[in-house]
């Protein structure tokens, strides 16, 4: 919507702490919650069988290799059975743990994209979205790709700190128990390092942590403008596909190579800076990845000289120290994960945390009053002035009713046109509550079945019988009622093809749309009907015809928002008027009386 647009736009970024409050909050109400508990349940189960059965297969290390320093074949033959029994072990628990990484992130995606999707579509607020500026483009991008990699990185990571954790708990014992007595000899001192392994490792492991956090610490911005221009190319895509008879006839494939080659550019601008980001923080991980190779020996090498350990002892050494390097590393090993996760969930939490404030449009400005009353009253106007711009009030452009009060009561034909300037399709969403920012009391009737006709409808990719009583689907509607109004609306050629399946906004023309739309009032009979000018443009004959189909809905309100001839002569409506608000003109008290047509 044109006006939404306009809207001025609002900052919905969160800090860290509250988008995961926010995020925790959303898991917390999901209805996957508790299999994804029962999942979590299982995993540490598995992780910590696994810890043991690594930490069986570091301690296998020091009689395997001792076993081969000391060339004793029997006892070489029976720790590669232990071997073979720990190895089996572990590729178990691998595969049971893989399947349920993979179903705890399936799961994960299920309550995420269902939020979003229900929080997304709540009556009234993706409409009002429009609004906030760039948190409402490409909503598809936040509802599919960054829901999916919020998931998968969310487990990914939340298992990887976990197993670090256990595995660290678990094998720095070890480490400190090989070098718990081990001491220097410096100028005939002895200078003893309690845990000497323990400490050497964690000024190992810390070193990189801090080196990548620097080297990578502009990679959640970086991925996040990514995904944005990602979602840009996506939507030009989308947009040239959706309009390409218009863009053929008009020979405008020229102009939309432009903007697509446009939209590449900036995704490939943005994968080049990311690349840059990523190789820097290679040199780090790699370099530490390689050192680690050699570390681990050359940290025990002096207790291994020195004659305190053996060569088996000194494997296990070395295992123990990749164990608890590999867990202390772990921030090192995932950053780049962990700021593509960043990346989404901020993503994420301010589309969420925009939606959300769409229930509360006061906090930027001035709003019409909408009610609900009793059917009896009808719908009452009073006082109403539509602001076209949130934040400017009547200081900005706008239109209000020349009514100061009026009301329409059940069964009338009313048409509601304007002067020149007047924005008749802003007071359309003011009424259908889409728009909110003005003054003034709207009051519909509670309780009372009530269609609003837009300018452009919507027709979803379904069969006819779908499309032409939509939202409601076709059901408890027969098939001759649905072909009698296709006949009283000059669509009468579709009425055999009642279960094709088509891209009907594609296969008809505007007057066929607007057709259409007349068909599906005429089979759901509201009670109420407020349409937005739908007959401006058409052809006479066509709007004869719809008007005079509209004309069967015998007790219905028919309300018209504009200008029709056809619409009048045959309804002979009760006239309401709009007049532009002038910046900074109050609403006339003065307004005269409403008149009949």
């Amino acid at each position: 919507m044109t006006h939404a647009q306009e809207a001025a736009p609002q900052s919905y970024e969160l800090p860290f702490g509250s988008q995961l409050r926010m995020m925790i909050g959303a898991f917390w109400s999901a209805e996957v919650r508790n299999k994804v508990l029962v999942l979590t349940v299982a995993l540490l189960a598995v992780i910590f069988a696994t810890t043991y059965a690594t930490y069986k297969l570091n301690e296998w290390n020091g009689p395997f290799y001792d076993a081969l320093e000391r060339r004793d074949m029997p006892e070489f033959l029976n720790q590669l059975m232990v071997f073979g029994v720990l190895g089996v072990s572990l590729t178990l628990l691998n595969v049971i743990q893989q399947w349920l990484n993979q179903t705890t992130a399936l799961r994960m995606r299920e309550g995420l994209a269902r939020d979003l999707a229900e929080v997304w579509l709540k009556p009234g607020r993706a409409l009002k979205l429009g609004g906030a500026g760039a948190i409402a483009n490409n909503p598809d991008q936040r509802l599919h790709e960054d829901t999916r990699i919020l998931a998968e990185n969310t487990t990914s990571l939340a298992i990887g700190l976990v197993n670090s954790t256990i595995l660290l708990a678990s094998f720095i014992g070890v480490l400190w128990a090989i070098s718990s007595d081990f001491g220097f000899r410096i100028d005939g001192r002895v200078i003893t390092i309690p845990g000497y392994m323990v400490w050497a490792t964690i000024i190992y492991a810390l070193a990189g942590s801090l080196l990548s956090s620097f080297v990578g610490r502009q990679l959640p911005r970086l991925n996040a403008d990514r995904y944005a221009r990602e979602a840009d190319l996506r939507a030009t895509l989308v947009r040239t596909n959706e309009n390409l008879l218009p863009i053929t006839l008009a020979r405008g494939e020229a102009s939309e190579l432009n903007r697509v080659h446009y939209a590449i550019d900036g995704v490939l601008h943005m994968l080049q800076r990311l690349a840059v980001a990523l190789a820097n923080l290679t040199w780090v991980s790699a370099g530490f990845g390689w050192l680690s190779v050699v570390a681990p020996i050359i940290i025990a090498s002096p207790i291994y000289f020195s004659g305190e350990l053996s060569f088996g002892g000194l494997m296990m050494a070395v295992g123990a120290f990749n164990q608890v390097n590999q867990a202390l590393r772990w921030y090192v090993i995932n950053f780049s994960v962990i700021a593509d996760w960043r990346a989404t969930l901020a993503r994420v939490s301010f589309f969420r945390n925009a939606l959300l404030a769409m229930d509360t449009p006061a906090a930027e400005g001035e709003v019409i009053s909408h009610r609900m009353g009793p059917p009896e009253e009808g719908i009452s106007l009073r006082g109403v002035a539509v602001y076209g711009e949130p934040d400017k009030g009547e200081a900005g452009h706008g239109t209000r009713m020349g009514e100061d009060a009026c009301t329409i009561m059940a069964g009338e034909r009313v048409m509601i046109n304007g002067d020149p300037g007047a924005d008749r399709h802003l007071f359309f969403a003011a009424l259908a509550g889409t728009w909110p920012w003005g003054r003034g009391e709207i009051t519909l009737p509670h309780g009372e079945t009530m269609i609003l006709m837009p300018q452009e409808g919507y027709l979803p990719f379904a069969s006819l019988r779908e499309a032409m009583t939509y939202p409601a689907g076709g059901t408890g509607i027969s098939d001759e009622a649905q072909r009698t109004a296709l006949e009283v609306v000059g669509l009468e050629r579709y009425a055999d093809r009642l279960d094709a399946v088509e891209r009907w906004d594609r296969l008809l023309d505007k007057e066929e749309e607007a057709a259409l739309q007349v068909a599906n009032v005429l089979l759901r009979k509201p009670q109420w009907l407020v349409i937005d000018d739908v007959l401006e443009g058409l052809e006479p004959q066509v709007q004869a015809r719809l008007v005079e189909a509209l004309a069967t809905l015998e007790g219905s309100t028919i309300i018209y928002v504009g200008h029709s001839q056809a619409f009048s002569d045959a309804m002979s409506p009760k006239l309401l008027h709009l007049a532009p608000l002038q910046p900074g003109e109050p609403v006339k008290e003065d307004a005269p009386e409403e008149t009949e047509g």
